[in-house]
């Protein structure tokens, strides 16, 4: 994507970094990025975790005329940066599903307006029709897509929504995008430059390695050594905020009130808490001098808080793409911080079930293969319905249409909302009243095929339009156009997917094994990953010079201040992976809820994932989620646990 150069100085660009965001000279990779989005060419910024990412898109915002669209995944990212360059007088705004009726009217009144130099949304939000509408309308000047390693199969937290952004950013008369991310490996940069058409000169890569960061690895070897480590590391070292990564929600409650127990300023931090209290939690974290939270991967993401002395790993990382993203967020301010991960070969099961639960049954996608080839050659899906009828995850059913896209079989049309609902803010002859002839009565025949409740009109769309022989665009433009008046105020709800029957399989069975094998070798990719993470801590070598390799950085000598240079070149030893055992009394009592529930747990993997403590849709639909054995074998393969179930029903 490229235009024209607009009238923008780039001479400029020292004088509004100096006295917009108060910086005497750009980072390393800043200048080349930023005169690339000047001179009218998208661009793709690879920088480590507080390198600078976000002022390749703020400082040429400003210089540019119109809007930036910034995509980013994380509503904690939103907030912190928006309250970030309110600080510094820079109009930002985002759209977010914390946002009340009242703001979000709000913001988009400033954005029409012009007001804002800089939205903020989410992928989803394009899944809503009135902004995708809006989209077209404004000045926008380009796109700056953060985490934009997801748009990658090859990168390790692929998201389907990504895939259309750049249709989205062609949607907006966007001429340039800007994809940023801190984790990308040579294949995944190549795929990021090849769907954003960013040429290989506007592709700006800095280097992994930061000097101010100590990595350590500490093998563990049971939980209680584990919590009597880390009271230790905070009673012996000074003090300082602290960001403690684990991978359970319960964990992270279970660890903060020890925690807080001990006497430490520490608070939990995980998406199961309200969006009020992660938001508190966030502005607590920033107040503070030596706060800790202990908290799942969302945190930290986008957080501007540049002395950060600690992050502890309690439970292993994901891949070595989280381990570097949530390690760059110590020691931005250049001093020196810690980074230590406990090595925990129990950690090992949990993150291979959750892996194990993304792909599906053959069963399930062969069913769900048959029913959107069964459709009509225009038809539409709702995502909720899907999984819950296949017992598929949402998010996987999502990437499973998408492939079917990308193979030529489906085409995707705009996403809509089956339905409508409205509260009127003004009375329906004061709103008709402000309208004349045609437009009068379309509006007062719409208000007739709704359906009033207490307070709300709920209203079918489509078949509204159906009703009336008008396309249901005009409906939901007349719905938006009064609430944008303050006459109604509108939501909308139950988004589903359209799309069009280019092509039909000739073999609809070779086709749901071909979608089932692209989903395992997700599932042995994703294993692999977590598996690199314990080769690189085991790797007798300087584990900073290792970890750059990865990231197609150039070979540095040994760094002096890892686990591998501090043991004076000896490699770690990582503690044997604990022998997993079946509890026979939980077995029994597990036995006896099965054939309670037989139409959802008769089945050996589903009855596993139970017992993992890893939830499906129809173990959700079940209810049996709440059951206490949920999870109670944890701590056992999924593997394992299949072929015990597989083994208990044929004998």
């Amino acid at each position: 994507m490229a235009v024209g150069c607009e009238s923008v100085n780039i001479a400029d660009v020292d004088q509004v970094l100096s006295e917009r965001f108060g910086f005497g000279q750009f980072l390393p990779g800043q200048r080349e990025v930023i005169q690339c989005l000047l001179e009218g060419r998208s661009a793709a910024a690879v920088f480590p975790t507080g390198a600078g990412k976000s002022l390749c898109y703020q400082l040429p915002a400003l210089m540019l005329p119109g809007t930036t669209i910034v995509v980013s995944p994380l509503i904690a990212l939103m907030k912190d940066q928006i309250d970030a360059l309110d600080r510094r007088g820079i109009a930002a705004a985002r759209l977010d599903s914390t946002l009340s009726f009242d703001e979000y009217r709000d913001v988009m009144d400033n954005v029409r307006s012009g007001d804002i130099k800089l939205l903020y949304v989410a992928p989803e939000r394009f899944n809503n029709e009135r902004f995708r509408e809006t989209l077209q309308q404004l000045d926008v000047s380009f796109f700056a897509v953060d985490e934009a390693h997801c748009i990658s199969e090859w990168g390790h937290n692929f998201r389907p929504d990504y895939l259309k952004l750049a249709h989205y950013a062609r949607l907006a008369n966007a001429g340039r995008v800007l994809a940023l991310t801190a984790t990308a490996t040579p294949q995944v940069l190549e795929d990021m430059c090849r769907l954003f058409e960013i040429k290989p000169e506007c592709a700006v890569r800095t280097g992994f390695y930061r000097p101010n960061l100590t990595l350590l690895g500490t093998p563990v070897s049971n939980e209680r050594q584990r919590d009597e480590m880390l009271l230790e590391r905070f009673a012996s070292r000074p003090k300082g905020a602290t960001i403690v990564y684990v991978t359970l929600q319960r964990t992270a409650e279970e660890v903060a009130e020890q925690l807080k127990q001990a006497g430490l300023p520490a608070r939990a931090y995980h998406a199961g808490m309200d969006n009020e209290v992660r938001a508190e939690v966030q502005d607590w974290f920033m107040a503070l001098e030596d706060p800790i939270v202990v908290a799942t991967i969302a945190f930290g993401m986008g957080i501007d808080k540049a002395n950060i002395r600690y992050v502890y790993h309690y439970n292993l990382p994901k891949s070595l793409e989280n381990y570097s993203q949530e390690v760059g967020r110590a020691g931005r301010d250049s001093e020196p911080s810690i980074c230590e991960m406990f090595l925990s070969m129990a950690d090992v099961n949990v993150l291979e079930n959750f892996v194990y639960g993304d792909t599906p049954a053959v069963d399930s996608v062969r069913q769900l293969v048959q029913h959107v080839f069964g459709q009509e050659e225009q038809f539409d899906v709702s995502l909720y319905e899907l999984s819950r009828m296949f017992d598929i995850r949402n998010l996987v059913v999502r990437t499973l249409l998408t492939y079917l896209e990308l193979d030529g079989y489906l085409e995707g049309g705009t996403p809509f909302y089956s339905s409508y609902r409205f509260k009127p803010l003004a009375s329906s002859a004061e709103i008709l009243a402000g309208f004349e002839g045609e437009r009068r009565e379309f509006l007062a025949t719409v208000f007739r095929q709704a359906v009033k409740h207490k307070t709300w009109f709920s209203l079918d769309v489509d078949k509204a339009a159906d009703q009336l022989k008008v396309p249901r665009d005009r409906i939901v433009r007349a719905l938006d156009h009064l609430s944008d008046q303050q006459q109604l105020k509108v939501e909308s709800a139950g988004v589903r997917l359209r799309y069009r029957r280019l092509r039909k399989p000739t073999n609809a069975g070779q086709l749901s094994d071909e979608l089932h094998q692209r989903m395992c070798e997700r599932e042995r990719r994703d294993i692999g990953r977590l598996h690199q993470v314990l080769e690189w801590v085991a790797h007798d070598g300087c584990q900073v010079d290792t970890l750059s390799r990865y990231f197609g950085d150039d070979a540095r000598q040994p760094c002096g201040h890892c686990s591998w240079c501090q043991r004076n070149r000896s490699a770690a030893e990582l503690p044997d992976r604990p022998a997993a055992t079946i509890d026979a009394e939980i077995w029994r009592r597990a036995e006896t809820l099965r054939k309670k529930h037989v139409k959802v747990l008769d089945d050996p993997r589903r009855f596993a994932l139970f017992l993992c403590g890893v939830s499906t849709p129809l173990l959700v639909k079940a209810k049996v989620t709440r059951d206490e054995l949920f999870g109670a074998l944890a701590h056992v393969s999924y593997p394992e646990l299949v072929a015990a179930a597989q083994q208990k029903q044929a004998s």
